[in-house]
């Protein structure tokens, strides 16, 4: 952090939990209908970007499920439910079927909010974000697999399939850290791009992945280790180690470029710290 420089970081304000007054509604207060002005600016941007030419990643929010970043509501003056980190992922285990009666609502009104979205944009967006949840640690998964399978998995199948059979969209996952046993799960969840790749979790080697998943998933990103090489490393050893990335993940280096990242203007703007 920079010599007079600021960071923001969510305040926790979690009630206490009554058991018998939990309301899965209260954890969707932030998940609506999606509004005009918030159409008409996506219509807006989606055109001007694709105008360009260039290729077109869209965020239109909503389709983030258990995102640990959006968990305790920092956009909310009053959160209700369950806000607090720890208790969230608690919930996953001691609270399943309240946390998927909020993923089932959440995935009916995304669904509702992306069809009048392309009936707007159409396919002139090449990609969309779907979700930024961290499923991994430097050396280990936050779940396990069944846990993957069971929990999520069904609600990014059902959002991916309805891109995957109503646009020519490509569906975007971002997730840190060491999911190579998560990865099978991914892919069959319907998912077309996993980013960051962290290549310096346990388990991510470049060549592994690209040799065990690289016909079934696009790995965006993984161009250079962002804990050793790119902060440390000479400027030689960065250009290296990008360049042999590049020559595993993909046969050529496109040229396909990106024009645009449009964010829900509704919802807080993620910012990604280097992993």
């Amino acid at each position: 952090m920079p010599k007079g420089g600021f960071y923001f970081d969510s305040i926790i304000r979690q009630d206490p939990i009554e058991e018998d007054q939990l309301d899965p509604q209260d954890n969707l207060e932030e998940f609506t209908p999606i509004a005009d002005r918030d159409l008409a600016y996506f219509q807006h941007e989606v055109e001007t970007a694709a105008a360009t030419g260039r290729g077109v990643i869209a965020s239109f929010g909503g389709t983030a499920l258990g995102d640990i970043a959006l968990v305790p509501a920092p956009f909310l003056k009053h959160p209700k439910g369950i806000r607090d980190v720890a208790e969230w992922y608690i919930s996953t285990v001691t609270r399943r079927k309240y946390i998927q009666q909020i993923f089932s609502r959440q995935t009916e009104i995304a669904l509702q909010n992306l069809t009048k979205i392309h009936a707007l944009v159409g396919n002139q967006v090449d990609a969309v974000f779907i979700c930024g949840t961290d499923f991994g640690t430097q050396s280990s998964t936050f779940c396990s697999e069944e846990t993957f399978r069971s929990l999520y998995l069904p609600y990014y199948r059902e959002i991916n399939g309805w891109v995957h059979q109503n646009t020519t969209w490509k569906t975007f996952k971002h997730s840190c850290g060491a999911i190579l046993p998560l990865i099978p799960a991914l892919i069959d969840a319907g998912f077309d791009i996993l980013n960051p790749v962290q290549c310096s979790a346990a388990g991510m080697e470049a060549l592994e992945l690209k040799q065990r998943f690289g016909e079934q998933i696009v790995f965006w990103g993984g161009g250079v280790d962002t804990q050793r090489t790119l902060p440390f490393g000479t400027p030689v050893q960065v250009r290296e180690q990008v360049q042999r990335r590049c020559e595993i993940f993909s046969a050529t280096v496109d040229s396909f470029s990106i024009q645009s990242i449009i964010f829900n203007p509704t919802l807080p703007l993620k910012i990604l710290s280097p992993c």
